[in-house]
């Protein structure tokens, strides 16, 4: 599979066009519009949210509830385009007050200054609008999309916080839970927690954070269940399964880090305690004793759960504002801002969960048939069946 998208933060539309799915997939809009309403929460998320209400609409590749196996275009529009036509407008304008007022002051933290230099963009909003996290809304709806392949396939994803600005959640309080019921904690928690006790903490923090103009940062975690061994390769580099999903969720927005298992916690322990002993059973096949190493082995998934993490900037967007030089004027000026989330990592916790989705469902069809899901299903059944007796 693959996927383009297209659309300015503030422009009439999002868009994304994905090609690969198999057909007889059932979807609908509220499947993915349910995906979308969570990227929309959690707590600390500024006023925008409650400007627009995120829903997609299906123009091809479904049809009566099914995926035909021709490319499926998805679209969601911006509520607040009606404010930002002459701003945004596609038509040439002539020397107006709209020229004026370019943006010429890059903000510390965001790819303004850097994207302006690279495209010989002098207005810097020609940078902000493509590079603002807005972009994720379509690859939280790309995502969802997936992820209904994957519930047909029998594999289950979830995502959860596991710090805010340096309040931590306790993991035995969710260890031993499936992703299904640490998704029951995640969806009634205001910070997509799975450790409740800490909740009232993180939210008692970002409220003072936000309180002082600034902003907070945190870790998230995506756990994917009931993946075969064997998906992924270890042949070339860019065949590896977790490369690929460290790139994934790399390229999130303002995030700077990713880890497997028990990633840089590795550094400080020998071998004997880090590496998962290989067990077989009747009736089950290869498992692990542990899963220090988060479910990949060579660049394959071992059969074991995945388990990633990334860790997530302060957002850079302040009301406390940071010292800047303005393109035109060379003048210094302090960066500030009026609207923005004071943290925003419960939300990425979403997107990190659908662009996981995205490359497990892509390393699937990889490797099996994917013209239409009863073969699919069929072909992976049997893989499983020789897994097992290997």
């Amino acid at each position: 599979m693959r996927y383009l998208t297209a659309g300015e933060s503030h422009g009439p539309q999002l868009t994304a066009i994905i090609e690969g799915l198999p057909a007889q997939l059932p979807l609908t809009a509220e499947m993915i519009n349910k995906e979308l309403k969570r990227r929309q929460g959690g707590h600390g998320r500024g006023r925008r949210m409650q400007i627009e209400k995120d829903t997609v609409e299906i123009v091809s590749g479904v049809r009566h509830g099914k995926t035909l196996g021709s490319p499926v275009a998805l679209v969601v529009k911006n509520d607040d385009w009606k404010h930002w036509t002459n701003i945004m407008g596609i038509e040439p304008i002539e020397d107006t007050d709209e020229v004026k007022r370019q943006l010429s002051r890059p903000r510390p933290g965001h790819a303004d200054l850097n994207g302006g230099m690279k495209y010989g963009h002098r207005d810097l909003r020609n940078v902000l609008e493509r590079s603002s996290a807005r972009e994720t809304t379509v690859r939280v709806a790309v995502g969802a999309v997936a992820k209904q392949l994957l519930t047909q396939l029998g594999v289950e994803i979830v995502a959860h916080v596991t710090e805010i600005g340096g309040i931590k959640v306790n993991p035995e309080s969710y260890l031993g839970k499936s992703a299904a019921e640490i998704r029951e904690i995640v969806e009634n928690d205001a910070v997509y927690c799975a450790d409740p006790s800490v909740t009232q903490q993180m939210t008692d923090l970002i409220d003072e954070t936000k309180k002082n103009g600034d902003s907070i940062g945190g870790t998230v975690e995506v756990i994917v269940e009931g993946m075969p061994a064997g998906i992924g390769s270890y042949v070339h580099y860019d065949r590896k399964l977790d490369a690929k999903i460290a790139a994934a969720v790399m390229s999130i927005n303002a995030f700077k880090g990713v880890e497997f298992g028990l990633g840089f916690e590795m550094a400080r322990k020998p071998g004997s305690e880090v590496h998962d002993e290989i067990q077989w059973t009747e009736g089950t096949g290869y498992t692990r004793k542990t899963n220090n190493l988060g479910g990949f082995e060579g660049g394959m998934t071992t059969g074991m759960p995945i388990i990633v993490r990334g860790v997530m900037k302060p957002i850079p967007t302040l009301y406390k504002p940071l010292q800047s030089v303005d393109i035109e004027s060379k003048e210094p000026f302090q960066a500030s801002i009026e609207r923005s989330d004071s943290c925003a990592v419960p939300a990425a916790s979403i997107v990190a969960e659908h662009v996981v989705a995205w490359e497990v469902a892509n390393a699937l069809l990889e490797q099996f048939d994917a013209d239409q899901m009863p073969r699919l299903k069929e072909n992976l059944q049997n893989y499983l069946n020789y897994t097992k007796e290997f």
